[in-house]
């Protein structure tokens, strides 16, 4: 199965002031990059990988992966993002990540692949809680996902629910998110520098 990834830095940043959370810095370098880095690092890493940002994109483009913004009409949150992304890759699934967990487990993808199996999307639960920005979809639901961002049905937890998502079961610490300045701050404590 060929598998394409998305890290979602598209956001408005609302929690971080309004700052573009993907080029917060942690330990010394974008939050966005420590993403890139732990996608490498996979035991299967992606056949392909982009990131999904609608402003600074010159800085995001220095990663010498395709950018893409969201397609009109914007403020579709996640789903525009994941629908650009599912609209430009051939690959069978697309594997969504957030830009603020910076830290995956080396296994994230085949795990999430193997509970995919025939299913038409496999979501992260770190324990029992349910992470809707760590899925993996397949490119079939990209028709479905376009019905919904007509209707502006724009909860990923709710699309997710709606392709009948199964669950790859993670430790309850897998994955940390730092979507506020707070979290960003004390998870940076225990980082070393690059």
């Amino acid at each position: 199965m060929k598998i394409a990834a998305v890290v979602l830095a598209g956001g408005e940043g609302r929690r971080m002031g309004g700052r573009d959370k993907g080029l917060l810095p942690l330990a010394g370098r974008p939050l966005v990059e420590w993403v890139l880095a732990a996608l490498a690092a996979q035991t299967r890493p992606p056949d392909w990988v982009t990131i999904s940002a609608n402003r600074n994109l010159d800085a995001y483009r220095r990663y010498n992966v395709p950018v893409l913004s969201d397609a009109p009409p914007r403020g579709l949150g996640p789903l525009g993002g994941i629908h650009t992304a599912l609209a430009a890759t051939d690959a069978d699934a697309l594997l969504v990540l957030p830009c603020d967990v910076p830290v995956l487990p080396d296994d994230l993808v085949a795990r999430l692949a193997d509970a995919l199996a025939d299913e038409q999307a496999a979501v992260a639960h770190a324990g029992t809680a349910i992470q809707p920005s760590i899925c993996l979809v397949r490119r079939s639901a990209a028709d479905a996902l376009a019905g919904r961002l007509q209707r502006r049905e724009l909860k990923l937890r709710d699309w997710l629910a709606s392709l009948a998502a199964v669950p790859a079961v993670f430790p309850a610490d897998a994955f940390a998110n730092l979507n506020t300045p707070e979290a960003l701050a004390a998870f940076g404590k225990d980082q070393p520098s690059p």
